[in-house]
């Protein structure tokens, strides 16, 4: 039986750390972030390697929902889609994600919104991706499980052993580190966005994060937090 599992995070998350963990798994196909050539050519937001993206991916959400259905090669029973909430259209039907194991990934938005300002230029509300978790949380017919990223780096064992028993899948001790590197895998941003996932070989261990922000940084933040605070009650608590 293939079990398809659709990883829905913001940026400036663990997310790609997350991926390379399913992809340490010798029967897991991981998809990279198969909506963001839609979500650019949609948007008009120039991006590092904005046309690269575009030419990389399908455009049309359609064909990235046909594609992540699908089969898997010989050996592989596990797909596992890394997704960004913020490449959502407000107007997109999301009926197809029920036909998918869905899990949220949340982080505080101070923190997220901290991290963001240190790679672009602005932030607003929608580019950190919680109020569109919402969106999905509101769309799914059962609620998904919601795992918060402070909680996670704190037990990653224990967090993924509850994630793969959900799944009906063995958990597998690969899952919580992996050779440093490249991967075939990676979108063609990666270069601009992966050098410390690139040079990890495991979760980070948690750590306090330093979140002064600016009058209009902190108002992002604040404009996201009721969405965060209705995922983090939530949470996966192991």
């Amino acid at each position: 039986m293939t079990v398809r599992v659709a990883m829905w995070s913001g940026p400036r998350n663990i997310s790609t750390a997350m991926m390379r963990a399913w992809e340490n798994r010798p029967d897991t196909v991981v998809v990279d972030e198969p909506l963001y050539a839609a979500y650019l050519l949609r948007t008009g937001l120039d991006h590092p390697a904005r046309d690269e993206v575009i030419a990389s991916q399908p455009t049309d959400p359609d064909e990235v929902v046909a594609q992540l259905r699908e089969p898997l090669p010989e050996g592989r029973t596990v797909h596992y889609a890394k997704h960004m909430t913020h490449h959502l259209d407000a107007g997109q039907d999301l009926g197809w994600v029920r036909d998918f194991r869905t899990v949220l990934l949340v982080r505080d938005p101070a923190e997220v919104v901290a991290s963001y300002v240190r790679s672009r230029e602005a932030c607003e509300p929608e580019d950190i991706g919680l109020l569109q978790q919402v969106w999905l949380l509101d769309a799914l017919d059962e609620q998904p499980p919601v795992i918060d990223a402070g909680d996670f780096l704190r037990d990653p064992e224990a967090h993924l052993r509850w994630l793969c028993d959900w799944l009906g899948i063995p958990f597998t001790d690969r899952m919580l580190s992996w050779p440093a590197g490249p991967r075939d895998s990676d979108g063609v941003w990666a270069p601009h966005w992966y050098d410390a996932v690139r040079a990890s070989t495991g979760f980070a261990a948690w750590r306090p994060r330093e979140t002064d922000l600016s009058a209009h940084d902190a108002a992002v933040a604040g404009a996201c937090r009721p969405a965060y605070e209705r995922l983090h009650a939530l949470r996966l608590r192991v």
